[in-house]
């Protein structure tokens, strides 16, 4: 079965909102760990607006945060409040901070137990951005049972076409030589030099399916730049992940595993947590897992994996999975 996957650059636009949301809540986190966050940014044509709710002690000022992640001098409008006192009571008391579903995914594709094609995604993109640290993006059509690569698509600001095909044939030596590339195309709209957020719009939490697993795993909906760890849409998902890892790691007969954990706003635990893993033969495993206790609280989470330090814009660059944090259990 044919299968496609993207990458995106951090200099993307969403990307970029994504960084500045995230950007924020680590300042609030450096100054004040308990900090309550949940901040979206949009940015266009050299104006930046950060809206949300911020309970925290920390002062940040979003404008020099914002002007350092875009890398020149823009206009920053700000509409912050403080946490509803209806979402906040059921917080205080160690309850999730919405309603949601959340899923985690590990596999055995490849050393970061990640989508193959997704994979290679995240390689090529990060492999041409240190050429071109610009705007841009990659995307790769695998049919992993043939050993083709049926497309390999790469489009970025001030890069030629002959500079991308140059670039993408020294990857697939180093990084694909197992598979026959059937097509490379490169800026197929044509060379082009205006990007970032002179050329579009971004907004926080529009690249969820390639921040996370690519096209082949279904997501719950939330983003997760932006949020603190008693935001479930972001804490819960990290878990999810952790607890794939652990049990494919824990079950060599698994090729892969999803996990699912739900949540009611204001409750501490989880509603539903379970797993779903394919055999080696073929075989589909359900289960549901244990909750008990506390230990999938927003609470515990946060405790864990260590979701009071500030570690989410480093989050934002290259997506949550396969980049060395705590959850990815490396």
């Amino acid at each position: 079965m044919k299968r496609t996957a993207e990458k995106i650059t951090p200099r993307h636009p969403d990307k970029i909102c994504d960084r500045i949301s995230d950007a924020i809540l680590d300042e609030c986190l450096k100054q004040d760990p308990n900090s309550r966050v949940a901040l979206e940014t949009m940015g266009g044509h050299n104006i930046v607006t950060v809206t949300g709710e911020l309970t925290t002690n920390a002062f940040v000022n979003a404008k020099p945060i914002a002007e350092r992640i875009i890398g020149y001098p823009i206009g920053v409008q700000e509409n912050i409040v403080q946490q509803s006192p209806e979402i906040a009571r059921g917080v205080d008391i160690g309850g999730a901070g919405d309603q949601g579903i959340m899923v985690g995914y590990a596999c055995r594709d490849n050393e970061k137990m990640l989508p193959q094609e997704y994979y290679l995604a995240n390689d090529l993109c990060q492999f041409i951005y240190e050429k071109f640290p610009e705007d841009g993006k990659v995307q790769i059509t695998l049919d992993e049972e043939t050993k083709v690569i049926d497309c390999i698509l790469a489009s970025f600001c001030k890069a030629t076409s002959s500079e991308l095909k140059s670039l993408i044939e020294e990857w697939t030596k180093n990084k694909a030589s197992q598979y026959e590339i059937k097509q490379i195309l490169c800026n197929p709209a044509g060379d082009w030099n205006i990007g970032g957020l002179f050329a579009d719009t971004g907004v926080t939490g529009r690249k969820i399916v390639c921040d996370a697993y690519g096209p082949r795993v279904p997501v719950g909906g939330g983003a997760y730049s932006g949020k603190d760890g008693t935001k479930v849409d972001r804490s819960a998902a990290y878990m999810a992940r952790r607890i794939a890892m652990d049990i494919l790691k824990h079950n060599e007969n698994y090729y892969d595993v999803l996990v699912r954990i739900a949540y009611a706003i204001g409750v501490v635990d989880p509603i539903m947590a379970t797993y779903e893993a394919h055999t080696l033969s073929g075989e589909i495993i359900k289960e549901n897992l244990d909750s008990s206790n506390h230990v999938l609280s927003p609470a515990k989470i946060i405790e864990l994996l260590k979701l009071h330090e500030p570690i989410y814009e480093k989050t934002a660059d290259w997506g949550a999975y396969g980049n060395g944090f705590i959850w990815d259990n490396e």
